[in-house]
């Protein structure tokens, strides 16, 4: 059988500059750029933004993300909003999920929601 070695996700953006800076801001790297497209990563996460947006699936994508600190992602993000610029994102507090999880959603500039989630290690 196979293997899959990796996972990337593309995600729209309205405003690919400011999707990069959102991203950059929260600690995600930038590996490749052009006009109509940046690769960023952090650890095991890899994403491409694309200079493409319907809002339609936008606000239907959601990106789950298995981290070891849903409050240190919350106070991150909230620190990035509050630097301005990002009038846009929205950020939930941490919350327990039915599944077990402690996860912090965040709304990118885009409406791409992210689920910054800590498992539990049971």
């Amino acid at each position: 059988m196979p293997s899959i070695l990796d996972q990337r996700v593309f995600l729209p953006t309205r405003d690919l500059a400011r999707s990069i800076d959102f991203y950059s801001r929260m600690g995600w790297q930038v590996r490749f750029q052009d006009d109509d497209l940046a690769r960023m990563e952090l650890g095991a996460s890899h994403i491409y933004l694309q200079k493409y947006y319907q809002q339609e699936w936008a606000d239907n994508t959601m990106v789950h993300l298995v981290v070891d600190d849903a409050v240190a992602w919350h106070e991150l993000a909230e620190r990035v909003k509050r630097e301005g610029g990002f009038e846009t994102v929205r950020i939930r507090a941490p919350q327990r999920e039915d599944y077990g999880a402690l996860v912090t959603h965040v709304i990118d500039p885009a409406g791409v929601l992210l689920h910054f989630a800590q498992m539990d290690r049971a």
